[in-house]
């Protein structure tokens, strides 16, 4: 079980250094998006993290506040957290109280920050290639694919977007066929089996109010 445990962590970890790497758009800078279509909004937000993230060395040096900021005014505008939350915790969501709700959301929220924090540190060369997309103009959901390059083989790195009245918004993202929500389905469904909702809710706060790991030395 501690080795499985281990294992997901460690999944989990890769999925969000990943995503941040999707920052890496040097050859894009100059690109000025067109945050209404879902694919030049995922490419915009890349551009501006990476932009956040390059002239500021708080950042760079893993300050979870500074990037708690970043991620509150670049992304999480973008983000439908709610949907996010709803899909990791599955079933049990329709049997949380509003309260509950709102306290999975923000616990939630800062785990992935947290992690974010550690994997925006580590962001090195990479870039990203744009797939093409398949959808219709009229479809209201679809998944930006795109493709993370550096050294070693291309890795997957798709986004799942929601079209709502106040624009685009991301509800899910998939790395190397692993979707976000379904990473946390299974490890979530167990702290609310063995403790119940308010249960996952302290273990989430529980692990939040850890030190954040400190960001690693360059040599």
């Amino acid at each position: 079980m501690k080795k499985e445990r281990t294992s997901m962590n460690s999944t989990k970890r890769l999925l969000l250094r990943l995503i941040v790497s999707a920052a890496a758009l040097s050859p894009l800078a100059s690109f000025a998006a067109d945050a209404s279509a879902p694919d030049q909004l995922i490419r915009q937000l890349s551009i501006e993290t990476l932009d956040a993230v390059k002239s500021d060395k708080a950042i760079q040096g893993g300050d979870v506040g500074k990037i708690m900021e970043l991620v509150d005014s670049k992304v999480m505008p973008h983000v439908d957290f709610q949907r996010i939350t709803a899909s990791a915790v599955g079933r049990f969501w329709r049997q949380a109280t509003p309260e509950q709700k709102q306290r999975l959301q923000a616990e939630f929220k800062t785990l992935l920050v947290r992690t974010y924090a550690g994997a925006l540190t580590q962001v090195k060369d990479q870039t990203i290639a744009m797939k093409p997309m398949r959808a219709a103009p009229e479809d209201t959901e679809v998944v930006v694919r795109t493709e993370i390059r550096g050294k070693g083989d291309p890795i997957q790195l798709d986004y799942r977007l929601e079209k709502s009245d106040s624009g685009w918004k991301i509800y899910d993202v998939n790395v190397l066929g692993i979707w976000l929500a379904d990473q946390y389905r299974n490890s979530f469904a167990q702290e609310i089996n063995a403790k119940g909702i308010d249960g996952l809710i302290k273990s989430l706060a529980d692990r939040n109010a850890r030190p954040a790991a400190s960001a690693p030395k360059k040599g």
